[in-house]
């Protein structure tokens, strides 16, 4: 059944990029006219990638996802993104010292400077240790703050981390509220003054891609995130930046054990933060 909902999903894929190419070229005349066969591939491309194909996959995913409990973030796009898989507590003070004891950058934010300097850093093949990250949501908010690892001096390999801020509670501490609905839910944004809970997706680059269905231009991505997530929390306790690590159930396993193409065992290592000495 799997197998038959991605063919499916494929398929339709290419019968609207067929058919926006038809109508360009035999109903709207671009090609024959003013514009060149090859700007008019290019619109048709930027039109179905970044706006109909996502906003179609959107509306799918939020009929299938009514008071799902999700184990993974979600992209602009509406598909499944990166799995969550560690959480800790602390002030964002300690995040933010934790990261930088263990040698780990925070990432720029995403703006048309830091994007252009992540593709001179891309076509030049040189490093930028602190190149912004994609929006992924999560408590239907993009990501409060994201550390990286560079990975040698290549642009595209690094380990990294995005993480949403919650307001803590006890239940948090004992890892109860991990399973409850309300908890995934709930789109407040706390005041990051306060002793907060991180909640992350850790993964790992190792190259290029195109996104699934609508074809961006992405980061390749290791597909076993189990291992990222327990390399960050070595990290951390190397640095001696955190706690005890425990594992909890982030509430829904997923099928199969994959999110999107990642392997995941549906676990969320859970810590708290030391205070800066």
């Amino acid at each position: 059944m799997r197998l038959l909902l991605l063919t499916l999903q494929r398929t339709a894929v290419v019968i609207i990029g067929a058919f926006a190419v038809w109508l360009i070229v035999y109903v709207f005349n671009w090609a024959d006219g003013d514009l060149p066969t090859i700007l008019a591939l290019a619109i048709t491309y930027g039109v179905g990638a970044y706006l109909i194909l996502p906003y179609a996959v959107r509306m799918g995913l939020k009929i299938q996802a009514r008071k799902h409990v999700p184990s993974f973030t979600v992209t602009g796009d509406g598909l499944p993104g990166d799995p969550v898989n560690l959480t800790l507590i602390g002030t964002e003070n300690e995040l933010r010292t934790a990261f930088a004891a263990a040698g780990w950058h925070p990432a720029d934010p995403l703006s048309l400077k830091s994007s252009w300097l992540m593709v001179q850093s891309f076509v030049l093949d040189q490093p930028y240790p602190t190149a912004p990250f994609s929006t992924l949501f999560l408590f239907g908010r993009g990501q409060d703050i994201g550390f990286q690892l560079p990975i040698g001096d290549s642009p595209r390999k690094r380990h990294h981390v995005r993480f949403w801020a919650k307001t803590l509670t006890e239940e948090d501490v004992t890892g109860a509220e991990l399973a409850d609905a309300d908890f995934w839910l709930n789109t407040d944004r706390p005041d990051h003054g306060a002793r907060l809970l991180w909640v992350g997706a850790g993964t790992k680059d190792i190259g290029l891609s195109l996104t699934r269905l609508t074809f961006k231009m992405t980061h390749a991505t290791d597909s076993d995130t189990n291992i990222e997530r327990d390399f960050i929390m070595a990290e951390l306790e190397a640095a001696r930046a955190i706690h005890k690590v425990r594992l909890y159930d982030a509430g829904d396993r997923l099928a199969e054990g994959r999110v999107n193409h990642y392997v995941t065992d549906g676990d969320i290592a859970l810590a708290e933060l030391k205070a800066p000495a």
